[in-house]
């Protein structure tokens, strides 16, 4: 993958630029924001640090949406001193990037927006395949630390998915959730597993910095660095005419995009959760 343009260099734009040129996935990123020479500034903080984190990723910055038609996979993140993009400003620039980068895989960053994936799916008429969001993954990394800091244990050894719709309606998936290959829900009782519930929905929204790891995660399964699984918000097939509406669910993806949805085994109750979250 050549080239990975990041709208919005706010503080997630930005996480999301240094985090991404660490792992050295592409070979260049261009940070896209209209506030000043600021995107260009954060740029050449990042490139400076290059020889000292041992990166090789190119980083620029400009004012001009238009220069990210060029890229491979365009990231939506948080203007500076405005926030994520959100609501109708969210929804005409996704609609000016489709039209000047059609080919283009869109990743949604940010933890307000799983409304713009479902817009750009439901109004816009983008293939649901193009576009998702990212920050379920975050939220789903933190519920394995929470687990493991429950039992004692390391994150690494949690296996643990969530799904639904965050905070209100997220469906923890406690009965095939493991710890070393040792089901969880042996380990951790039932109301341990509440309060743990509880806890994981207080943590959302997840913060800039595990937004971005989750965006950039996502990219190195594109760039095929990776292999993962990942959890992310994937817009509402339409095309059975079935109302509902935009998801956290497990993906498998390539460079174009959303290649396959993984529909997890779910327990009677899982699965009254699951559709409840789902339907508008």
């Amino acid at each position: 993958m050549r080239e990975v343009a990041i709208i919005g260099a706010g503080e997630l734009g930005g996480a999301t630029a240094h985090v991404l040129a660490r792992r050295d996935s592409v070979r260049s990123i261009r940070l896209v924001d209209e506030a000043g020479s600021i995107a260009a500034g954060k740029a050449l903080d990042i490139a400076q640090a290059a020889p000292i984190e041992g990166f090789a990723t190119q980083v620029s910055g400009v004012t001009d949406v238009a220069s990210a038609a060029g890229a491979s996979v365009i990231v939506i993140a948080d203007r500076v001193g405005a926030g994520e993009w959100r609501g109708d400003e969210a929804a005409l620039l996704v609609k000016r990037i489709a039209q000047t980068a059609p080919k283009a895989v869109l990743v949604c960053a940010g933890a307000s927006q799983r409304e713009v994936v479902d817009r750009a799916v439901r109004e816009l008429h983008l293939d649901r395949k193009r576009i998702f969001g990212t920050a379920s993954e975050a939220l789903t990394a933190g519920g394995r630390a929470l687990c493991a800091l429950a039992i004692n244990g390391s994150p690494r050894d949690v296996a643990l998915s969530i799904v639904g719709n965050p905070p209100e309606h997220i469906v923890i998936l406690w009965e095939s959730a493991a710890v070393g290959g040792v089901a969880l829900t042996s380990i951790v009782d039932e109301p341990a597993r509440r309060r743990l519930q509880a806890r994981i929905a207080a943590s959302w929204p997840p913060g800039a910095y595990a937004l971005a790891c989750a965006a950039a995660a996502a990219i190195d399964v594109m760039c095929g660095r990776s292999r993962r699984t990942l959890t992310c918000f994937i817009g509402p097939d339409t095309s059975a005419g079935v109302r509902a509406r935009t998801v956290a669910m497990p993906l498998k993806l390539a460079a174009s995009g959303i290649v396959e949805v993984l529909e997890p085994a779910l327990s009677a109750a899982e699965q009254t959760a699951l559709d409840n979250a789902m339907m508008l």
